[in-house]
């Protein structure tokens, strides 16, 4: 049996459709909070187990008879957020689950800016004490990040955002649901760890160029604003001072160079070329 936590969000619900296409609905779990959000699977034979990540013994009893599980990091923030990730850590163990995969960040160290490196770094350290076999996926930003990113910038090409110079390895979040369905489905798992990053890195100059191109924006330019600007803009949007602190994060990352790295791993995992950065911008136009 193959489980999935969170898998009411993008990157569960990409990977459960890939699942569904290698193995059978029945060998299916699909872990969320609330079932409604996957309507879209009812009837298709998956079994949907509700558990609060904030409740140990209902992760126990949605893990029960589970051999293989994906764990992807938990959309929280801070300390509520590695709370959430020890606690599926410690009911796969007393469940017996076998072999995990897990979906961490690019550079989860202790010097990194980006404030969920730390969560996966713990989260990691777990999974390597608990006697389960696993897979670390160390996942680079999304292609799905950009307009999030750039925001009114999708309009107009004029980019506003604190970067820096610094460069990404964006990759496409269904390439990756592809890949974990991949492995999910695949041999034993061999206590690896792979970086998962597009095949190319653009820093957001570059990412303003191929809007002009793309999208004929003659303006288009990347300008570095100050951090603090972009923090009180955060906060005057109504993000509360954790959630802007997590997304400010985010930008010092990537000016400290962070996401600055590429591996074929991906593209090892798929057997074939992952989407680029150009094909998938072009595909918003």
């Amino acid at each position: 049996m193959i489980a999935i936590t969170g898998a009411n969000g993008n990157l569960g619900k990409a990977t459960l459709s890939f699942l569904l296409k290698k193995t059978q609905p029945e060998n299916i779990v699909a872990i969320v909070r609330d079932a409604d959000k996957l309507s879209d699977y009812a009837g298709s034979g998956i079994h949907i187990h509700v558990a609060d990540y904030e409740n140990q013994e209902s992760l126990e009893q949605a893990l029960t008879g589970v051999h293989r599980l994906l764990q992807i990091s938990a959309s929280a923030t801070g300390i509520r957020a590695m709370a959430q990730e020890t606690r599926v850590v410690h009911a796969a163990v007393k469940c017996g689950v076998k072999e995990v995969v897990y979906t961490s960040t690019l550079f989860p160290e202790e010097s990194a800016h980006f404030h969920a490196a730390h969560i996966c770094r713990n989260t990691e350290a777990l999974i390597r004490q608990s006697g389960m076999r696993y897979v670390f996926f160390r996942n680079s930003m999304y292609h799905e990040t950009i307009p999030l990113f750039i925001g009114e910038a999708m309009g107009d090409g004029r980019i506003f955002y604190p970067s820096g110079t610094g460069r990404v390895s964006f990759a496409s979040r269904k390439d990756i649901a592809e890949a974990l369905a991949n492995v999910l489905t695949g041999p034993a798992f061999d206590n690896s760890t792979h970086d998962i990053t597009g095949s190319e890195t653009f820093s957001f100059a570059d990412v303003a160029l191929k809007l002009k191109d793309i999208a004929g924006y003659q303006e288009a330019a990347h300008t570095d604003i100050s951090p603090e600007d972009y923090r009180k803009g955060l906060l005057g949007f109504g993000l509360d001072e954790e959630e802007a602190g997590f997304y400010a994060s985010m930008a010092d990352s990537i000016r400290a160079g962070e996401f600055d790295k590429t591996h074929p791993s991906l593209e090892g995992f798929l057997g074939r070329k992952p989407l680029g950065v150009q094909e998938y911008l072009r595909g918003l136009f």
